[in-house]
């Protein structure tokens, strides 16, 4: 192929790429190479057009076969390393990106996209030995600023926050205009012991004044929804975690039970990869819509398309969440819940989803949202999303408390590292110097690496814990709960208290020690133990949590009992009760609703707000008032009484019983699976389910599991006392 010839080729694709038409970008890559097989463009820009085109397998096979033709092409393996890391495939990137920067040692923009791909495996000292090459390469701002964001992300990991607000700060100072960095820095500031919450709500609102303002003149008035006050209302779910992820702990039994006569729920998914969790809230849902790789006013769109009356945002100043998307306004009523403990500091969200306890009065100034304060806590907990038949499981069962083996008090941490501030270190080296014989055992990431586990193990020991007192675990999602069964008392870090983490390690019966703070962040723990009835383990003060400490470790025979007790407690209480929580979460919602609409027919009158609501209540639907009938969702679009889920699951059990046989009941394995999993989607959908547990019974008794089958029949028994 002639010199002219090519470089007419190379312009045209150049063209192409630039004007985004991707359908005639890879066209001109085929025909480049039939004529040419090494054409070295060809190959850099095919599989990034077809990965932009939405064609991700043909993607990943142009790249893999490019990689051959050009193994030393810094710009290729580095778009590959990039469709790998964003479909969550960061361990097959990592050894291009190992090559990238041996072949570049003095690009940075290749150590900082190394420093990326470490951060979804978890390799956080690498990422930031790769982060800090980036910064020290960096010749422009660009590149500061992407080195600073990297920086900031792994050393936060790392237990470095204060130092990781410092780094998005400063990036933000040199770059003003991009979002993550904002989103960053308001995620990090929250275990920061240096910010207050009038520092977080400050940058929440330069956030808003940045990205928010200027969209706000092209919003939609939507006066031409039906205005009804009680029709059936569309409820938009967002969230980049319908899957494993801790945020589904909490809003799967929402999703599966909110009261369909008053709701529809559509769930709009913003991550790349699902899972079998997935597959679950696929089924709760009543319509399940994937908006991942599409840009934030695409997804904006079809939110509007929906015709979605209120949109909740469950992930806020987290990673991949909709909140870019709801800054257009795409439904009349914007709520953020849960994902993130704070304001999100934008005019597009109207309301806050919180508890009267979590916010007490007085907070309302750290928000610019409008809070809606449940008269219960803020969120329902449900545990083992993963294996949700394995709460049912032996080992899984609350144990005796260790210290009637081990023969000392071991007291204990499974927060992210990044919330043990030297602060909280060096208050739990004082509880151990007041617990003779105690041991601190702190799970964490990376803790079987063992310069991580060294460094922090040294800094500990300069904090005041012996190294002999303090057991470091490795975290594994294969261990969740189970390493509870190693700890006596629980105690919670501040100012950026536990969530998740709380609900599980009372769930296990383990108690808790909670110091109170200001702001939400720092009283989860707070909101938490108080509907559970144990404001006796929340501490005011350092002394105070000493003291709880010290108290709760004095009588190991009364710690056991309390422990055994414990998961009775939680599971009676808000703090699990799911029938309660969904119905004034729904609650909320038409609240949320009827005042919309009597702002939108009395704007700047109060008085007539309040008396258009009043009279609205008085025509409350009469048949709402008796309790809803539980759904099952089978599959997605297929919801069910839960009365015919029931029949559906006997029929099985019928079916799978063959009597009259030489050796009893014969078992034919794909019906008793069936049986199983129908049995799984039920109690997804209504945890306890009596009927459902007695099937599972069944299922264990014909394979001779008979423990199992006596388990089963207890929980059942017990579900319907």
């Amino acid at each position: 192929m002639t010199t002219s010839r090519t470089s007419a080729i190379a312009e045209r694709l150049n063209a192409a790429r630039d004007a985004k038409n991707w359908d005639l970008v890879i066209r001109l890559c085929r025909q480049a190479l039939r004529k040419n097989g090494n054409h070295q463009q060809a190959h850099r820009l095919l599989g990034f057009a077809l990965w932009q085109r939405g064609d991700t397998t043909e993607a990943l096979t142009a790249y893999r076969q490019a990689s051959i033709f050009w193994p030393q092409d810094a710009e290729l393996l580095i778009n590959y390393a990039n469709l790998l890391i964003s479909l969550m495939r960061n361990t097959e990137a990592l050894p291009l990106m190992e090559k990238v920067v041996r072949l570049y040692p003095d690009n940075s923009i290749c150590w900082t996209k190394m420093a990326q791909c470490c951060y979804q495996i978890n390799l956080h000292p690498k990422g930031f030995e790769a982060a800090k090459k980036a910064l020290a390469c960096a010749k422009n701002i660009d590149e500061q600023v992407d080195a600073l964001t990297q920086l900031a992300i792994h050393r936060r990991e790392l237990g470095q926050v204060h130092e990781a607000v410092e780094n998005c700060l400063k990036a933000i100072a040199l770059r003003p205009h991009i979002f993550h960095n904002y989103t960053n820095s308001l995620l990090f500031m929250l275990a920061d012991p240096a910010c207050k919450p009038s520092d977080i709500y400050k940058l929440a609102r330069d956030f808003n004044a940045e990205f928010c303002t200027p969209l706000k003149e092209n919003w939609p008035d939507f006066s031409e929804i039906d205005h009804h006050p009680w029709r059936r209302l569309r409820i938009g779910f967002i969230s980049p975690d319908f899957r494993d992820h801790a945020v589904m702990y909490f809003v799967e039994g929402l999703l599966a039970q909110l009261d369909r006569r008053m709701f529809e729920v559509v769930a709009f998914h913003l991550c790349p990869t699902s899972d079998h969790i997935t597959t679950r809230i696929k089924r709760h849902a009543d319509k399940f819509i994937d908006l991942s790789r599409q840009t934030p006013q695409t997804q904006a769109q079809a939110i509007t398309a929906e015709k979605i009356d209120i949109a909740i945002d469950l992930a806020g100043h987290t990673g991949n969440s909709g909140l870019q998307a709801l800054l257009y306004k795409p439904a009349p009523i914007q709520v953020s819940w849960l994902g993130y403990p704070a304001t999100t500091g934008c005019d597009a969200i109207d309301y806050k989803f919180s508890d009267e306890t979590t916010d007490a009065p007085g907070t309302d100034d750290q928000y610019s949202e409008r809070l809606y304060r449940l008269p219960t806590l803020f969120c329902c907990y449900r545990p083992m999303i993963r294996g949700p038949l394995l709460r049912y499981q032996p080992r899984y069962l609350v144990q005796p408390t260790p210290a009637l083996t081990n023969g000392h008090i071991t007291f204990g941490s499974c927060n992210n590292l990044g919330k043990l501030t030297d602060n909280v270190l060096a208050l739990w080296g004082r509880i151990l110097a007041l617990v003779p014989q105690s041991q601190l055992l702190i799970e964490g990431k990376n803790l079987d690496v063992k310069s991580t586990a060294t460094e922090f193990r040294q800094r500990c020991i300069a904090l005041g814990i012996p190294s002999e007192r303090l057991q470091l675990v490795a975290q594994d999602p294969r261990n969740q709960y189970l390493t509870y069964h190693r700890i006596d008392i629980a105690l919670d870090p501040f100012p950026l208290v536990g969530g998740t983490t709380t609900f599980d390690v009372l769930w296990m019966g383990v108690p808790l020690v909670s110091m109170v703070g200001d702001s939400f962040k720092s009283r989860m723990g707070m909101g938490i133990l108080s509907y559970l009835g144990h404001t006796d383990w929340l501490a005011q003060n350092e002394d105070e949590y000493l003291r709880i400490a010290q108290t709760l470790a004095t009588d190991v025979g009364q710690l056991n009992q309390l422990r055994l007790g414990l998961r009775d407690e939680v599971e009676q209480s808000p703090l699990m009760r799911e029938d309660i929580y969904t119905q004034l979460y729904g609650e909320g919602l038409r609240v949320m609703w009827l005042q919309w609409l009597a702002q939108e027919q009395h704007p700047d009158d109060e008085m007539a707000q309040q008396q258009a609501m009043a009279q609205w209540v008085q025509e409350f639907p009469p048949e709402w008032n008796q309790p809803p009938v539980p759904g099952v969702g089978l599959e997605p679009g297929k919801r069910v009484p839960l009365t015919e889920a029931h029949a559906l699951l006997q029929t099985l059990v019928d079916r799978a019983k063959v009597l009259n046989t030489p050796h009893g009941i014969a078992i034919e394995d794909r019906r008793w699976i069936h049986i199983t999993e129908l049995a799984e989607t039920v109690l997804c959908a209504v945890p306890h389910d009596p009927v459902a547990l007695a099937c599972l019974a069944e299922v264990e008794h014909a394979h001779g599991h008979t423990d199992f089958a006596v388990t089963y029949l207890q929980y059942a028994s017990k579900a319907m006392a």
